[in-house]
């Protein structure tokens, strides 16, 4: 599902082509950072942050967005301290790449649900130009049932494989834009790409078969991509055969650093006696102008601090890190 929801690990790994890593006991460490994964196809989001929790040897870790197992794509593990941030991500625009086959209709919107209807595909390119552009916008969705939301504290999917069909509101989300980048209507299996890029929170599934509706054919996902989350895009992205295949310095100096979640704040730099009454939660003043997402940092050594705002010239923490946290952080970008 490409609806974004916060995950922190569990402690089962997945299994993999190799040695199963719940079989083998792992000395876990510290890590903090962000690693941009290219979640791979047939993997859940959780057993892709368990396989490279493991390879890293890492205490903790959470994802920041849900995907199916059937879409690919950017997939950015937060460790340790970056966890803390995880949440600026979930509400991040997103961008997909995915392909529409018309004339199928299925249970789950995607490959991989029963076919609940056939219809003959009779769509001109002008027509497809059409439908796809009224898409674009504010616009409402209907959760599907095969989803991870919640209905009285249990997921859709849930519900929809116990063959229980639940109300569900429909929610407003926004499409920025929808780019057709190929179409190929003659043949059996009749295809359409698009690109999309949309808010927080919306379903490619559902606006696929929506969009197959409009053309009077119907249509599910064949294949979906997620090509970006906020700043983050795919050209980023480490695949887990390319790091099952590095040593353990190369797997940490892919982590980026924690700060890389914050880009876009305005940043501040506080002196040492300054930094450490920030750290202790305390608020600073100074002669900084009001800011809603501030990133402050020491000066010496530079290292991340935490969020804060900015109220008539008072520095006001939002997230904090720890003081194992940024002296664990300084030491790992030493070695890595």
């Amino acid at each position: 599902m490409e609806t974004a929801r916060p995950s922190q690990g569990a402690t089962a790994a997945p299994q993999s082509g190799k040695a199963n890593p719940s079989k083998v006991r792992v000395q876990r460490r510290p890590v903090h950072g962000v690693l941009l994964l290219d979640k791979p196809i047939g993997f859940s989001s959780n057993q892709a942050l368990q396989k490279v929790k493991w390879l890293l040897r890492a205490e903790k870790a959470g994802h920041t967005g849900t995907l199916d197992p059937l879409a690919t794509g950017v997939l950015p593990i937060c460790f340790g301290a970056a966890t803390k941030f995880s949440q600026m991500h979930l509400d991040a625009d997103k961008a997909y790449a995915t392909t529409l086959r018309l004339g199928i209709k299925t249970a789950t919107a995607d490959a991989e649900g029963e076919v609940l209807s056939e219809r003959s595909v009779q769509v001109e390119p002008e027509q497809l130009e059409r439908v796809v552009a009224a898409f674009v916008g504010e616009i409402a969705q209907v959760p599907p049932m095969h989803s991870a939301l919640k209905k009285d504290g249990k997921a859709l999917y849930e519900y929809a494989r116990a063959g229980v069909e639940v109300e569900r509101e429909a929610r407003q989300v926004r499409i920025h834009a929808i780019r057709i980048t190929g179409v190929r209507l003659e043949g059996n299996e009749p295809e359409v790409d698009l690109e999309v890029e949309c808010s927080k929170g919306t379903y490619i599934r559902t606006l696929g078969e929506d969009i197959g509706e409009a053309l009077g054919c119907g249509a599910h996902l064949s294949a979906l991509r997620r090509i970006r989350t906020g700043g983050f895009d795919a050209s980023l992205c480490v695949t887990v055969e390319a790091l099952e295949a590095m040593s353990e310095e190369q797997r940490l100096a892919c982590v980026l650093p924690t700060e890389r979640l914050l880009d876009g704040h305005v940043p501040v730099t506080l002196d040492s006696e300054n930094a450490a009454r920030f750290l202790s939660g305390m608020r600073r003043r100074g002669s900084w102008r009001d800011a809603e997402a501030v990133a402050v940092f020491a000066e010496q050594p530079r290292a991340l601090l935490g969020s804060a705002h900015v109220k008539a010239g008072e520095l006001i923490p939002t997230r904090l890190l720890s003081p194992p946290e940024v002296s664990q952080s300084l030491t790992q970008q030493k070695f890595s």
